[in-house]
């Protein structure tokens, strides 16, 4: 046996993976770097390449070769001379550039589709929402329906110019975001659905990726970036869709439990003797205060489920249940009301679990608000045991229905800012 042969490989094989040890480790550090100075530069540009180097504690080498491929990869850019009263040579000015990339969010629930496409900055470029019947088309149809707007919404960004760093889809329902899959959701009658999968198949450009998440965690997202209640860092946002979900925020981070499940607050029971559900059980807090419910209270002949089905938009539902309301049919304010009430009956049980400042209500809970808070707020105190509602407040979105593919396309960005080398470098032309 030749053992100086087979030494020989041994420690050519060493060699080799310690080589590949370190590469992959200068790898991390830099794609690090990269990540810290871009973060700098998005939360306090425009800023000088010497200004960053003081922040991060990089040398000034350093942060002029990271500027440099962030500038490759239409990340940063140059804004002219910074005149901070200094003597001498102004420096160089860097803001977030980012115009050339974009962060498409997606969402579909009970009777729309919706995309929202922003560029890295989160400036909105496209803003759709289209009424579809989820809920009576089944999986297949709504994601050949929701592959249709990927491929119009990639097209129009195409022809602005903007590539899509990644496409997240928000969906009503319980998520296996490793996977992209839909676990369950009530509302939509899904179950086991690869959405990401699906849509991966779509006439889109192969290397974008394509994530799924929850649409209330995603709203909640929304909200703590840049809502009413921006900056909360213990709020709850509320969906007021036809099913109720909730996004949970406490100190500062979204609680998603041990598999992501957290936040199925709509499925908390209230009323053991109440509506059946959904998801097969019955009296769950949605069937009090989802948008179905106020529907069925409000405007019964229009009821989900009655009679033949036309597509509506929400906002169409609410504009028929306010024209009624103006023409002073009684049943409307009964059923805000009632509403209101077990709005409250819910946040009580939030604010003794969660203990949050504010309660963001989203949907079409932000639409009726004035309304509802008042009475929502009395019953809430009723049952309040703390003493926390005393510095708890309601607060209605400014989001409107487009607070989860807001926040799907946030999550985007986010991924982006946190690895700024998925970002192809660019051509040079």
């Amino acid at each position: 046996m030749d053992h100086g042969r087979s030494d020989g490989q041994t420690t050519d094989s060493m060699s080799r993976c310690w080589s590949a040890g370190v590469a992959a480790d200068q790898a991390s550090v830099r794609r690090s770097n990269l990540a810290l100075v871009l973060r700098h530069v998005s939360t306090y540009g425009p800023c000088s390449r010497s200004a960053v180097a003081v922040a991060t504690g990089l040398n000034k080498t350093t942060v002029t070769s990271l500027v440099s491929e962030l500038q490759a990869r239409g990340l940063v850019k140059e804004t002219g001379p910074q005149h901070a009263g200094s003597v001498g040579r102004p420096s160089v000015a860097l803001v977030l550039d980012g115009s050339g990339v974009g962060a498409l969010g997606m969402e579909v629930n009970v009777d729309y589709i919706a995309a929202i496409a922003t560029d890295l900055a989160g400036r909105v470029l496209i803003d759709r929402r289209i009424g579809f019947d989820a809920m009576g088309s089944g999986p297949d149809r709504s994601l050949d329906e929701m592959a249709r707007m990927v491929e119009k919404t990639v097209a129009d960004l195409d022809r602005l110019g903007v590539t899509p760093a990644g496409i997240t889809v928000a969906v009503p329902g319980l998520i296996d975001a490793g996977t992209g899959t839909v676990v369950v959701a009530p509302n939509l009658g899904w179950r086991g659905v690869a959405v990401a999968e699906r849509l991966s198949r779509a006439d889109i450009a192969g290397h974008i990726p394509i994530t799924v998440d929850n649409d209330a965690n995603l709203a909640a997202l929304a909200e703590y970036t840049s809502g009413t209640a921006a900056g909360t860092p213990d709020l709850i946002y509320l969906t007021g869709e036809v099913g109720v979900g909730g996004g949970i925020i406490s100190g500062g981070r979204l609680l998603g439990g041990a598999d992501g499940f957290a936040g199925e607050v709509g499925h908390v029971m209230v009323d053991p003797s109440g509506e059946p559900c959904r998801c097969g059980r019955v009296g769950c807090w949605e069937t009090k205060v989802g948008l179905a419910a106020l529907v069925r209270m409000a405007t019964p002949d229009h009821a989900y489920g009655m009679g033949p089905q036309v597509v509506r938009d929400p906002e169409e539902r609410l504009a028929e249940i306010e024209q009624r309301q103006a023409e002073g049919d009684p049943r409307v304010d009964a059923a805000v009301t009632e509403v209101g009430r077990w709005l409250g009956f819910g946040a009580a049980t939030l604010i003794n679990l969660f203990n949050p400042r504010v309660i963001v209500l989203g949907g079409y809970f932000a639409k009726l608000a004035d309304r509802l808070i008042p009475a929502a707020q009395e019953e809430m105190a009723r049952l309040d045991m703390t003493g926390a509602g005393d510095r708890f407040r309601f607060a209605a979105s400014d989001l409107g229905f487009g607070a989860a593919s807001r926040g799907a396309a946030g999550v985007v960005v986010e991924r982006a800012l946190s690895d700024p080398t998925a970002i192809a470098i660019r051509d040079p032309k």
